[in-house]
């Protein structure tokens, strides 16, 4: 396979890659559930959740600078909830005029976002580190460990594993293009906007039926070969002490994160 933007496995030698796939997961849910449990304004637990996040990068070692950068995905998804600013009552901070429209921006708006901003921004942060520190396939199999939904682990699993596939297929069908395209016919509307949006909507075409004609050939391979709806692996996946360990570190830091950010 050529086309790998989607594994965001840092292979290392750390603390947090000898833990087995569990407890990275559930601290990980755990840290989420944490953060959006946080009342408004309570920035000091926010602070603190993101020096947990810190250690464990550092114990990890995956820099800070990769979880930022990963984490710049999830700001665009937030753009609706600046509306926030507008609709909470509370003292006036600013004036924004829009058409015939006045909106006002209240201090209690603010805050209400700026802690919605927070809370999405270290969920995706400890996603990220999670990814980084742990391979793909073992999260999965965390996943069923965990009695996650069967359908839904399987469904994942596939979904994962073949966006790596219709990336190779895309990437040949970009590549034939170009083999077939290094001359461009103005006659026929060659290079304009229109020829290639006809082109892309072949390709897309194109792509759409070899995917699902892969797919029958690979369900039919896997039904052959015994496939019931579980992906089974060697690994024991058994627990240590470091596991229950990691586990208990990582309540103590969240129940100081809840305390910190309710009584301050």
């Amino acid at each position: 396979m050529h086309f790998s933007p989607f594994d965001h496995y840092l292979p290392r030698e750390s603390v947090l890659h000898a833990l087995e796939a569990r407890p990275k997961v559930v601290a990980t849910l755990l840290f989420a559930l944490s953060v959006v449990l946080l009342p408004d304004g309570a920035w000091m637990g926010f602070l603190l959740a993101w020096g947990l996040l810190v250690a464990a990068s550092a114990a990890g070692g995956v820099g800070m600078g990769y979880l930022l950068k990963r984490s710049l995905v999830a700001l665009p998804f937030l753009l609706p909830a600046l509306s926030i600013l507008f609709t909470l009552p509370g003292r006036p901070l600013f004036r924004l005029a829009l058409g015939p429209w006045l909106l006002t921006a209240t201090e209690s708006g603010a805050v209400r976002f700026l802690s919605v901003l927070l809370r999405s921004w270290l969920s995706v942060q400890a996603a990220v580190l999670l990814t980084a520190v742990t391979p793909f396939p073992e999260v999965i199999h965390a996943l069923h460990h965990l009695r996650f939904p069967r359908l839904i682990v399987a469904v994942i699993a596939f979904m994962y594993r073949y966006l790596f596939v219709l990336g190779d297929e895309a990437l040949r069908l970009l590549r034939a293009r170009q083999s077939r395209s290094a001359r461009v016919d103005a006659r026929r509307g060659g290079g304009t906007l229109r020829w290639r949006a006809q082109v892309a909507g072949g390709m897309a075409g194109q792509l759409f039926l070899r995917s699902y004609e892969r797919s029958e050939r690979v369900y039919a391979a896997m039904a052959s070969r015994g496939y019931r709806g579980e992906l089974l692996v060697m690994h024991p996946h058994a627990l240590q002490r470091r596991d229950w360990l990691f586990l208990l570190l990582a309540a103590v830091g969240l129940a100081l994160v809840q305390c910190l950010g309710r009584c301050l």
